[in-house]
């Protein structure tokens, strides 16, 4: 099994039925009230920063080049991801002040609370090998809400930047330059006989944690 074979099986291993994320299905359907909207850039604001430490503790953790390159790409682009923030919750209704304000809750920040373990303790490889895997549900997540936000709730492209930012077109698109970094840092470690045996619980418990941030918040409708 090469490093793209890998990825792919994860994928499909973990992949969420549709009807597992309830609030992206509540946002494509019209049914959900702005104020969710709010709520999520509000814990995305927290995540995000979050989230790049996380990404640059396993860059500077990482021996391989490759997969150095890849953490700190990421972390790059949350950095990118949180100038585009502001406009998501405007939209919503939700100032600078009312971010600061808003309770975070448990279930939306029980993800990056392990990704800032995985940081610490995971292999590094390993923990590429699963974000690579997430990627996919999270990326897809993100395409549906940004075309149902200016279809159903008439946002404008900047108040959709962020989840254009993040959207993907799926399991069949070419790498790109960043995924390519992380192929590379996984095929070494297959090369050398190394089955990444962790990867799969790593990512199980990203895609867990993932649908927990998205099920938490349509619960607080």
């Amino acid at each position: 099994m090469n490093a793209h074979d890998l990825v792919q099986a994860l994928r499909r291993e973990l992949a969420p039925d549709e009807r597992d994320n309830r609030l992206v299905t509540a946002v494509a359907q019209g049914r959900a009230p702005r104020e969710v909207i709010g709520a999520l850039a509000a814990e995305e604001a927290r995540i995000v920063a979050s989230d790049r430490r996380s990404f640059l503790l396993l860059a500077a953790r990482a021996v391989q080049p490759a997969a150095v390159d890849f953490f700190t790409g990421l972390a790059q682009g949350e950095g990118l991801a949180m100038a585009t923030l502001p406009a998501l919750a405007a939209a919503a209704g939700l100032d600078e002040a009312g971010v600061r304000a808003y309770r975070v809750q448990a279930g939306c920040q029980a993800y990056p609370a392990y990704l800032a373990w995985l940081a610490l303790s995971g292999d590094p490889v390993e923990v590429t090998a699963a974000v690579l895997a997430n990627f996919a549900a999270w990326g897809g997540y993100c395409a549906t809400l940004a075309r149902a936000l200016r279809d159903r709730y008439d946002f404008d492209d900047q108040a959709c930047a962020l989840l254009d930012f993040f959207a993907t077109s799926g399991e069949d698109a070419d790498p790109s330059p960043l995924e390519a970094h992380a192929f590379r840092a996984i095929e070494a470690r297959l090369a050398a006989g190394d089955t990444l045996s962790n990867c799969r619980e790593y990512g199980r418990l990203l895609q867990d944690y993932e649908l927990m941030f998205w099920n938490t918040l349509a619960d607080a409708q």
